[in-house]
């Protein structure tokens, strides 16, 4: 009897050891999914600085590793590459750079741009530069986990062009009654802002602002413009005579693109050989729309670099921005309206 005893009690154990849980009583926390890590404004900044520290430096090695194999930079002599922008900074000895104006722009998750005003004291070639205040951009890209900085371009800073009467009021009047449709955008950054240049010179700003994103920003020797402020500014001046040449592209990741160009015959003035353009495009929801351009880089000859040109290329000069050079830079499509 008292084997049996035993025998129903482990029976009685063993059941209420295999009943399942109360349908109500909570199941373990899931594993949570990884996140993936948003670049802020502030962490973009610290990269452009750190950049700028390589330089202060003199660590070269830092310089380059920091900058992506595709890198440019649009500078007023030519377009560095990565290898000629490296060489061109080791003449460069900054003894004082403040910054200011810092603005930050997401391209996607593995693309931004910072925006800001620098201005820099130092030698270059051993020889010391006039004091030069240039607003800069660069624009940096995420490879194999790593951020680079693949485009750098700047242009000197000048007070706001003031605006004959005349053209002004021009300018707000519809200059079609009806505008045409603009052309579709594609992949291809410099097929897109041939198409925007059409449009100025046709002067449809209506498509023009069709093909510009929302938080569109335009970097230009008299101020940061937003959407807004940029389609206003094209319409004042005459684009009927512009010619442009020496594209160069390149490709942040697939969904973004930047074109450097440069543009003669625009009407800006003081600038015989040109000025280089700079614009990003991106895809969003299916379509290729311009997110940032930077203009007003005047062209000058290769040569020597003059201690105290204003002119001299960032990368050969006072604001030379450690940040990269390179495209895409996501291209957006303004035309500089100042030189």
């Amino acid at each position: 009897m008292k084997k049996t005893f035993l025998l129903i009690t482990a029976l009685i154990l063993t059941s209420a050891c295999a009943t399942p849980p109360p349908a109500n009583r909570e199941a373990p926390p899931a594993a949570a999914s990884p996140v993936a890590v948003v670049m802020t404004e502030a962490d973009a900044i610290a990269k452009e600085k750190a950049v700028w520290d390589t330089i202060k430096n003199k660590d070269w090695d830092a310089f380059g590793n920091m900058l992506a194999d595709d890198q440019l930079e649009v500078t007023p002599e030519g377009v560095n590459d990565k290898a000629a922008s490296i060489a061109s900074v080791k003449k460069f000895e900054p003894t004082e750079v403040v910054f200011s104006d810092w603005k930050f722009l997401s391209i996607d998750s593995d693309a931004f741009i910072v925006i800001y005003t620098a201005s820099t004291k130092g030698k270059y070639d051993g020889k010391e530069f006039k004091p030069l205040t240039a607003r800069a951009s660069s624009a940096w890209v995420k490879r194999a986990g790593k951020w680079l900085a693949i485009y750098h371009q700047e242009c000197e800073l000048k007070p706001p062009m003031p605006m004959p009467p005349s053209k002004a009021a021009k300018a707000t009047a519809s200059p079609t009654p009806t505008p045409a449709a603009a052309p579709a955008t594609g992949s291809d950054p410099a097929a897109n802002d041939r198409i925007v240049w059409d449009l100025f010179k046709a002067k449809n700003y209506e498509a023009f602002a069709s093909l510009l994103a929302p938080d569109l920003i335009e970097v230009e020797p008299d101020a940061v413009y937003d959407k807004a402020a940029a389609v206003k500014g094209v319409s004042m001046f005459d684009a009927s005579k512009a010619v442009l040449s020496d594209f160069k592209s390149v490709n942040l990741d697939d969904d973004a693109a930047l074109v450097t160009y440069i543009v003669k015959g625009d009407g800006t003035p003081n600038a015989p050989l040109g000025v280089r353009h700079s614009s990003l495009w991106v895809r969003r929801n299916g379509n290729w729309m311009g997110l940032f351009h930077h203009g007003g880089t005047v062209v000058v000859k290769p040569g020597p670099v003059v201690a105290a040109s204003p002119a001299a290329s960032p990368a050969a000069s006072p604001a030379v921005s450690p940040a990269p050079k390179n495209a895409p830079a996501k291209p957006a499509n303004s035309p500089a309206k100042n030189g």
